[in-house]
């Protein structure tokens, strides 16, 4: 029996989710899929084929899939996010490593059917990095994917880990067996700096202090930032990282250097960020409540990554930087999601 040729996203209902759906069902020949815990909201389930209710764990649904569908890509953006990881390791561990795991072999059982390999698009983090200290973060240069690989942070550990399980899938799964099926996927991953985005709510992430202040501010509430004025890491708009996805999954693979690519926007402080954020909203109320334990996460991650490999290998360009993504993208995406 034919299997139909598609595209796969776990995690589908996410911000990076909404953004690929609605790209790949306008620019894609491929009709997409998608597996999560919880339907599309009806304005993008008409976009995909087929809707799979369920856990990146139930390897009996993905074995149903297998048994469907050709998959040529997938997305997997299914995980644990940050703050939810801290509070629950193990469950962490078990969602974002076994269950990147269970994907990965899909994959693997996909690239050995077709008898070429599934690109397989990974979404990783800034977590991934842990910088010793506040001295460290103020003299180190942008900071290369090499460079602080000690994460302080289980959802961080989680990410670094499955970057080297993707590579091992790549480049040496079944290595002593010299097996004629290795290398059926075709690993990339992205290293995402904190996502700010205009149609969606911020979460309660780690990175999520800067959306926070906009969405307050929009609704006349105060807001207490968890983190000092001082702090700075690395931001980008939803649709530039949207855009990188979509640039490094086409890029031919004889470009690429590596398996996994920092890339960056902008790096405000979160004073900066307050200062634009009371110029849109004079009346704004602001203050600072430092969370210890967030902030120590915070002070671990970079203020800012070299992302050349990523601007070399295949054209990451950001369209939006500090000013354009708050006056043009931000802040009247948010005034319109209240007024809504």
């Amino acid at each position: 029996m034919s299997r139909q040729a598609c595209i796969l996203i776990t995690g589908a209902s996410g911000e990076i989710g909404h953004g690929l759906i609605e790209h790949l069902a306008a620019g894609s020949s491929r009709p997409i899929i998608t597996l999560d815990l919880k339907p599309l909201v009806p304005e993008l389930a008409g976009r995909v084929l087929q809707q799979f209710t369920g856990d990146i764990l139930n390897t009996q649904l993905l074995e149903q899939i297998t048994s469907r569908y050709e998959v040529e890509q997938v997305f997997h953006l299914a995980a644990l996010l940050s703050t939810s990881s801290e509070f629950s390791p193990a469950l962490a561990h078990k969602v974002n490593v076994e269950g990147t795991l269970n994907v990965l072999e899909f994959a693997q059982k996909q690239g050995e059917w077709r008898g070429k390999p599934v690109i397989f698009f990974y979404p990783s983090s800034i977590a991934a990095y842990g910088l010793p200290g506040l001295a460290a973060k103020s003299t180190a240069k942008p900071v290369r994917e090499d460079e602080f690989n000690r994460p302080t942070t289980m959802y961080g550990a989680n990410k670094l880990y499955c970057e080297h399980l993707g590579r091992y899938y790549e480049r040496h799964y079944r290595q002593l067996a010299a097996d004629p099926q290795a290398g059926k996927v075709d690993f990339r991953c992205i290293r995402f700096p904190g996502l700010i985005s205009a149609v969606t709510v911020p979460s309660g992430g780690t990175s999520d202090y800067a959306p926070e202040m906009i969405h307050a501010a929009a609704q006349q509430h105060p807001y207490d930032c968890f983190v000092r004025a001082d702090t700075r890491i690395p931001f980008m708009a939803m649709p530039d990282a949207v855009a990188a996805v979509l640039k490094l999954v086409a890029a031919p693979k004889s470009a690429l250097s590596r398996t996994e690519y920092n890339i960056g926007a902008f790096a405000p402080s979160a004073g900066e960020v307050e200062a634009i954020v009371r110029k849109s909203f004079p009346t704004a109320v602001i203050r600072y409540e430092v969370d210890v334990h967030r902030q120590r996460i915070v002070d671990s991650w970079p203020a800012e990554v070299d992302d050349s490999a990523a601007r070399h290998d295949w054209g990451h360009a950001p369209r939006y930087d500090l000013a354009s993504a708050f006056g043009e993208y931000l802040i009247p995406g948010i005034r319109a999601y209240y007024r809504r």
